[in-house]
């Protein structure tokens, strides 16, 4: 795709596994935007508690008084690595791309990502990142919270069993023992608990269009939204 001058911000929101990120990564490449995966910064702050037990794994109950206080010391950012041909994520200048994706974190995730100054911080970051436009990003919250202006808004869904599989297969790519069963249990759990929150829930932008992606492979996806793209840049 031939990129415009006209920059834009492209918001997609959805269901976890959905495919958005995959999604988002490859229309930033076709643009030659910036990709920003705020699943990944909630992962990292994850991470970030349980190294510092402010959230206890088995509970799942936070210490929300000292991720308070420790809150101001996360820095994440992203980096481009060419040999694996992906972007990876660095907390505190560490590389975390692997250890965010393991089910320790996945489990804990939706606990802290509902908490109002965690979304505070990572939402200032979000906006900050985005201050210039020509940038992909995607999340629970995008089209509704952090961009609630971005010229073009998708909402993205499929089954949870479809999810569940697709979670699953990515785990055992890389090697990491699970059951199919505990990732459909993981996946309900998430959802119930993204939409049932306080503090941004999920939800569909009123002007967002919604891809139920169920039954389309990555090409047909692609296409789908390679054609929205170009409408808003002509």
């Amino acid at each position: 795709m031939n990129a415009s001058n006209k920059k834009i911000i492209i918001a997609i929101d959805g269901y976890s596994s959905s495919g958005k990120s995959t999604l988002a990564k490859e229309i930033a490449k076709l643009l030659n935007y910036k990709y920003i995966d705020s699943g990944a910064m909630y992962r990292a702050v994850t991470l970030f508690a349980l190294r510092n037990s402010a959230i206890n794994p088995v509970n799942h109950e936070v210490d929300e008084e000292k991720l308070k206080s420790l809150v101001d010391h996360i820095q994440i950012n992203f980096k481009y690595n060419t040999e694996k041909q992906r972007q990876e994520t660095f907390l505190n200048h560490e590389n975390v791309e692997d250890e965010i994706r393991e089910m320790t974190v996945s489990e804990n995730v939706s606990f802290i990502s509902k908490i109002a100054f965690v979304r505070k911080k990572m939402v200032k970051f979000q906006q900050e990142m985005g201050a210039e436009k020509g940038i992909v990003m995607d999340g629970r919250d995008i089209g509704t919270v952090v961009f609630p202006n971005a010229e073009l808004k998708i909402f993205m869904n499929a089954n949870a069993e479809v999810r569940a599989e697709r979670r699953y297969k990515e785990l055992k790519d890389k090697n990491i023992d699970v059951s199919f069963d505990e990732i459909l249990k993981n996946v309900k759990k998430r959802d119930h608990i993204d939409e049932t929150r306080t503090e941004s829930p999920l939800k569909k932008a009123p002007d967002a269009v919604e891809l139920d992606n169920s039954q389309m492979n990555r090409q047909e996806q692609l296409d789908w939204i390679v054609g929205l793209v170009k409408e808003k840049l002509n």
